[in-house]
């Protein structure tokens, strides 16, 4: 069995004298206690040593992620292809597998070559010749220190850590800031409660504070470079009416004191904030174009770092920060929140309630974008991110104009049920009024339009006469049954005219007029 191990110094290869007592796992480290006990189980067979640091960073480089490097495989090619029939043991199992596969060499990792491992580390001054303790350790060292900086690829304009640090801290002091303002407004308003009211910014409240101290120094004091007159004039008069309780001194100086503390802390926050502000554009100046530096700052932090957040894919950047209320909604079988940190951009904040998820959506998707171009990609122009959110602000105006475009599949086929039909105003002949009888001559139509004349003037003529032998006749009944036979006589006479057709207009007008004579000399022959 032949063993590989590897060394700050370079490659060495052992070769097992007694594989009998290497079954015994839990004595193994017996039989290295001295270098002489440690010789009679391995033998250094080939030592491959490294010229300078720069290849030994890249051959344990390559090692620590499972590669197999040209040197190593060179040195295995000469030696240990000549003795192919025996089993090279490694120290990873990964290597292993890369050797194997390359050059067709049988390897093994197990615990016992785990223990066989440790026990040549103990002794390797013994068992590698030529190399000084001394030497050893600073080889060790040098390699260390390269390797760390080989890891970290330490580049001071895309270090995230800083970034990371910076909105961390940024928290912490708006947390104190809001406990240290309203400790100084509380302590403080036992003495002037008003000034509270009249003032509503902490920061001018705590430098007008500082700047006068007791509240019967404002009637002298001028705090014109704080406040407006306005609102000078209302503090002053204010002063003189206060409730409040007076305070000694000391207590007057500790207040002062807070104040110098919560003015300080503002200053520095300010200057922290420009700091951050300018840490991100120059590491993701695409994510801060498109949801701003404090947004961009958060997502990098709870991401761990720019690159991890560049792993995730869209639908995590949205929800990124609402892990808790997304378990519980899978939980419980509810709907799921719609956006996480991503609410607090400005895009999300300017579209109403309706069309937030929407938003934050469509906005998570090119932050996505942008956060991959900004942690794998060698420009460092904000291009990319002011197209984007180009992008965005236009779907938002639709959105709020509800002249929505459907893009998916689904929305084309609802676009063609919506198509639009031009309705003209010019009227079409409609062929279902026209008649189906036989066309008829015009004089056969002139005299159905003269028959139904002449029936309508007869009809009236008989209303008229029944209401005048209504009014007339009363008392009288043989005067009556003659009248009653003078009107079916009548009656007759209208028949038979009715059933005579006149040919023509002034026909049936000569004899309208005849009848008329013959009721007059027929009621005075009766009179």
């Amino acid at each position: 069995m032949l063993v590989l191990f590897e060394t700050a110094a370079g490659y060495a290869i052992f070769k097992v004298l007694n594989e009998k007592k290497l079954q015994e796992v839990d004595s193994l480290w017996k039989e290295f206690e001295t270098p002489e006990k440690a010789n009679k189980i391995v033998k250094l067979k080939h030592f491959e040593k490294f010229q300078d640091t720069t290849e030994a960073l890249a051959a344990s480089t390559a090692l620590v992620e499972g590669k197999l490097s040209k040197n190593l495989k060179k040195i295995l090619k000469k030696i240990v292809a000549k003795d192919a029939h025996e089993q090279l043991a490694v120290a990873d199992a990964k290597l292993g597998g890369v050797i194997k596969d390359k050059l067709n060499l049988s390897c093994i990792h197990s615990p016992m070559v785990t223990e066989l491992m440790r026990g040549i580390r103990s002794q390797i001054e013994g068992l590698i010749t030529g190399l000084p303790s001394r030497e050893m350790a600073a080889m060790c060292l040098g390699l260390a220190h390269s390797l760390s900086r080989y890891k970290l690829k330490f580049s001071p304009d895309k270090v995230d850590t800083m970034i990371i640090q910076a909105i961390s801290l940024l928290d912490d002091l708006d947390k104190e800031l809001n406990n240290y303002i309203m400790r100084c407004r509380e302590w403080y308003g036992w003495h002037f409660p008003e000034l509270g009211k009249i003032i509503t910014d902490n920061l001018t409240y705590c430098k007008c504070v500082r700047k006068v101290g007791d509240r019967t120094n404002f009637a002298s004091s001028d705090v014109s470079d704080i406040l407006p007159e306005e609102i000078e004039e209302d503090v002053k008069a204010a002063a003189e009416i206060s409730m409040g309780t007076e305070v000694s001194e000391e207590d007057i100086n500790n207040i002062i004191h807070l104040c110098d503390q919560v003015i300080e802390i503002s200053e520095y926050r300010t200057q922290l904030y420009d700091y951050l502000k300018n840490r991100m554009m120059a590491i993701a100046p695409n994510l801060t174009v498109m949801v701003g530096e404090l947004v961009g700052a958060r997502l990098i932090a709870h991401a761990g770092s720019l690159l991890n957040l560049a792993k995730h894919p869209a639908s995590t950047v949205q929800l990124l920060g609402a892990e808790k209320a997304l378990f519980r909604a899978l939980k419980t079988k509810r709907d799921t929140p719609k956006f996480g940190l991503i609410y607090h951009a400005s895009l999300v904040g300017q579209t109403n309630t309706k069309n937030k998820g929407k938003i934050s959506r469509m906005l998570a998707a090119k932050t996505a974008l942008t956060i991959r171009y900004d942690a794998l990609g060698e420009n460092t122009s904000a291009e990319m991110g002011a197209e984007n959110r180009l992008k965005v602000e236009t779907r938002l105006r639709l959105l709020e104009e509800r002249g929505i475009r459907r893009i998916s599949g689904t929305g084309k086929a609802l676009a063609r049920t919506d198509k639009y039909q031009n309705k003209s105003e010019v009227k079409i002949f409609d062929p279902s009024g026209d008649s189906t009888l036989p066309a008829v001559s015009k004089k056969r139509k002139i005299q159905e339009v003269e028959d139904q004349d002449t029936e309508v003037a007869v009809k009236a003529k008989k209303l008229k006469a029944e209401m005048k032998e209504e009014t007339t006749v009363e008392d009288d009944e043989p005067v009556k049954k003659k009248k009653k036979k003078k009107d079916k006589e009548k009656q007759v006479e209208e028949e038979e005219v009715l059933n005579e057709e006149p040919p023509t207009s002034p026909t049936v007008e000569n004899a309208e007029k005849k009848k008329k004579k013959k009721k007059k000399t027929k009621d005075e022959d009766e009179d």
